[in-house]
């Protein structure tokens, strides 16, 4: 046990640990054989969402259509800003191998980086919450997707805000807005915090330059013609799936079959009705609360959730459980979420399970979604005021 302890309040070995799943991820990916997405579909190679990014590049540098299909490169749509293609240029030079390690090296460090940058608990804590990310982090890193650096960008914004660094507060919260639309949710930590006027031209700033972006290698009729071709396809987009969202829990659980969009502004007002307590903002355990609740709410109510989405709510599940007084409901909340999030997809649960129960009863979200709720009724309730887990940060 003194030996678990040390490596977990050890920061090197940590960080060796997620060094080692991302390059085990991406050589997993690399070599596997091609694979299909459909039955006696095409074959595609087995880092499929990697080349969506890669390819986006060389599609928005030529004057294409980024969000079109191209069978011949890779399956599915390219779904992220015109920015993000840009932005992953890098990558997309490099050969397949490099880019696809260190790209998946990048959602592994932001995160670890975040979460130690956090203004609480010490290098112990901070590990724990990084080992129950783990298996999530790994679920996100083999499908070669951006959640872990989505995670990582909303807790950075957290920690920069509470130390006032507003521009890279805001560069953080912008970022992930335009790799995924809603990291706009963060906006609602500026609510917390004084300056306002300074959060405001920060982000105006950042997002004019990533709107803009794409002017260095378009022209304005190309320009126009991307954002109203990005904007089709998140529109179409949104009918398409429930995910493993409180939209799928209520239809498989108790047969209701909701409109998406009425289901998500109801969860924008509960997600609201903590923020009227404004006489609580002083506190850190509040401000850090709202932050896991972002964390967790832009999954659950993302009716495009899959399983690799979830390191984003794990982060938050692993950041509250840490942040408040340890309680036995809390500890509960807390088994469920290993038992049914984390571990529901691995090889722990025999097959007919996992097919028949977990994947069409959206078992993943339903501890996540339940811990929402606890934190919305402890940010509304409870009294916050600090404790020994957590060091207050009063407006200084």
């Amino acid at each position: 046990m003194e030996t678990v302890n040390r490596f977990i309040s050890n920061k090197k070995y940590i960080l060796f640990l997620y060094l080692f799943i991302a390059i085990i991820a991406s050589l997993q990916a690399y070599f596997s054989s091609p694979k299909t997405f459909v039955p006696d579909g095409p074959l595609f190679t087995s880092y499929n969402n990697y080349l969506i990014f890669k390819y986006s590049f060389f599609h928005i540098i030529q004057g294409q259509d980024l969000y079109v299909l191209y069978p011949e490169e890779y399956h599915d749509l390219y779904k992220y800003s015109p920015a993000f293609a840009l932005l992953f240029g890098p990558l997309s030079i490099m050969p397949d191998l490099v880019g696809l390690t260190l790209w998946n090296i990048l959602n592994a460090l932001v995160l670890f980086y975040a979460v130690y940058y956090l203004p609480f608990g010490n290098t112990k804590t901070k590990g724990l919450i990084l080992i129950i990310v783990l298996i999530e982090l790994l679920t996100s890193l083999q499908n070669e997707q951006s959640n872990g650096l989505i995670a990582g960008l909303l807790v950075f914004s957290f920690g920069f805000l509470e130390k006032r660094k507003y521009w890279l507060a805001s560069l953080c919260i912008v970022l992930s807005i335009y790799i995924k639309l809603f990291g706009i949710v963060a906006f609602a930590l500026y609510l917390l915090y004084p300056n306002k006027p300074k959060l405001f031209y920060t982000t105006l700033v950042w997002m004019a330059i990533f709107t803009l972006a794409p002017f260095l290698i378009t022209n304005t009729q190309e320009f126009v013609y991307l954002y109203k071709s990005w904007g089709n396809l998140l529109a179409n987009d949104h009918s398409i799936s429930d995910g493993i969202s409180v939209i799928g829990w209520l239809k498989t659980w108790f047969g209701f079959n909701f409109d998406k969009s009425a289901v998500s502004l109801i969860g924008a007002a509960l997600f609201c009705i903590p923020l009227l307590r404004y006489k609580s903002y002083i506190h850190f355990n509040y401000r850090i609360l709202l932050l896991t609740s972002i964390l967790i709410w832009v999954v659950i109510f993302n009716h495009r959730a899959e399983s690799p989405t979830f390191v984003i709510a794990v982060a938050g599940v692993a950041i509250w459980y840490y942040t408040l007084k340890i309680s036995k409901l809390n500890q509960i909340l807390l088994l469920f979420t290993i038992l049914f999030t984390i571990l529901s997809a691995t090889d722990i649960y025999p097959k007919f399970i996992k097919t028949n129960w977990f994947v069409p009863y959206v078992v993943k979200g339903v501890p996540c979604i339940l811990i929402w709720i606890k934190i919305i009724y402890d940010m509304t309730w409870a009294d916050l005021r600090p404790t020994n887990s957590a060091v207050l940060l009063e407006n200084n």
